[in-house]
């Protein structure tokens, strides 16, 4: 039995029946004739030496050949498609496919696209707001932002600014509870979406860093931080912001941050890529444009003192 592989075409025709299974359902995909993908896959047996369809009436049937096969010819094709759409857009300079997780995208990319589109009137902007987990190829994606402690293998990963959370609130709520004690009383909202990170950055540690010993619970809770974020715009009470979805509101003035003491999460936002398409002139004029954003915001947190969770506050 020999090495060499058998036609790409036959190949393509097995894989299509596999997917399928029906010859002419395949035949179709293909706009060939089902005799003609016929043809192929049987050529294909024959350069196997064994058959890959048991033939039934009006059905078809992988052998345990066909059946070790599929799945290796299946992965295959998706690499080849994978690696033919990467390369497709290393010759577009003018369109960007970025994902983000809807409360980055909603709070952070949304209000400011405005400033990269004057920047850059030459580059398309697309987005996908999902906090799966995305396959560069496979979904044409371009860049990710995602929120965490990881980066990723095989990835460019450029950490952005250091995140931490505060209580935000109306500045007409600052006036009924002006200092730490007093916000025991204050009606609390809860951002669900941090409880994965360790240690725990939530009310109570937050409280604790200020030598408060106080655990709330009650109040109500979101699963997205910027569903939590706008019901602290309209004045309902006062969540724990997170600084990239907060800083935008608290430099125009609709929030404000009156205590002056901050949680670090020990997490960043990473602006991610494929290696080595970083310096592809879209996806850096895109990291150069986040960047300079972040940096407009740096003296709200220059503001703050922020301390690890566990840590009191000076």
């Amino acid at each position: 039995m020999g090495n060499k592989l058998p036609p790409l075409t036959a190949l393509r025709a097995f894989e299509a029946a596999a997917r399928h299974m029906s010859f002419a359902k395949a035949a179709e995909e293909l706009s060939v004739t089902p005799a003609a993908l016929s043809f192929q896959i049987k050529s294909l047996e024959e350069h196997l030496g064994a058959p890959l369809f048991r033939r039934l009436n009006r059905a078809v049937e992988l052998t345990e050949a066909g059946e070790t096969l599929a799945p290796g010819v299946t992965d295959g094709f998706q690499t080849l498609a994978n690696a033919w759409r990467g390369t497709q857009r290393l010759q577009d300079d003018q369109s960007l496919t970025v994902t983000a997780g809807p409360a980055f995208t909603a709070k952070w990319l949304a209000p400011r696209l405005y400033e990269f589109a004057q920047a850059h009137p030459e580059i398309e902007l697309r987005f996908s707001a999902a906090l799966r987990i995305m396959d560069f190829g496979r979904d044409a994606i371009d860049v990710a932002i995602r929120f965490g402690k990881e980066g990723g293998d095989g990835l460019y990963c450029l950490p952005l600014a250091e995140e931490w959370i505060a209580p935000v609130m109306t500045p007409a709520l600052a006036e009924r509870f002006p200092d730490p004690v007093s916000l025991m009383q204050a009606p609390l909202i809860f951002d669900d979406s941090i409880d994965f990170l360790r240690p725990r950055c939530d009310w109570k540690a937050w409280f604790a860093a200020l030598g408060i010993d106080f655990d709330p619970t009650h109040g109500p809770h979101f699963s997205q931080a910027d569903h939590a974020m706008d019901a602290a715009l309209t004045g309902v009470g006062v969540v724990l912001g997170r600084r990239a979805l907060v800083v935008k509101d608290i430099d125009e003035g609709r929030l404000v941050t009156p205590y002056g003491v901050a949680l670090s999460t020990g997490a960043k936002f990473r602006f991610l890529c494929p290696e080595g398409s970083e310096n592809r002139p879209q996806v850096k004029a895109f990291r150069e444009w986040v960047l300079e954003e972040i940096n407009k915001t740096a003296h709200i947190t220059e503001a703050l003192q922020i301390v690890e969770p566990g840590e009191a506050a000076a």
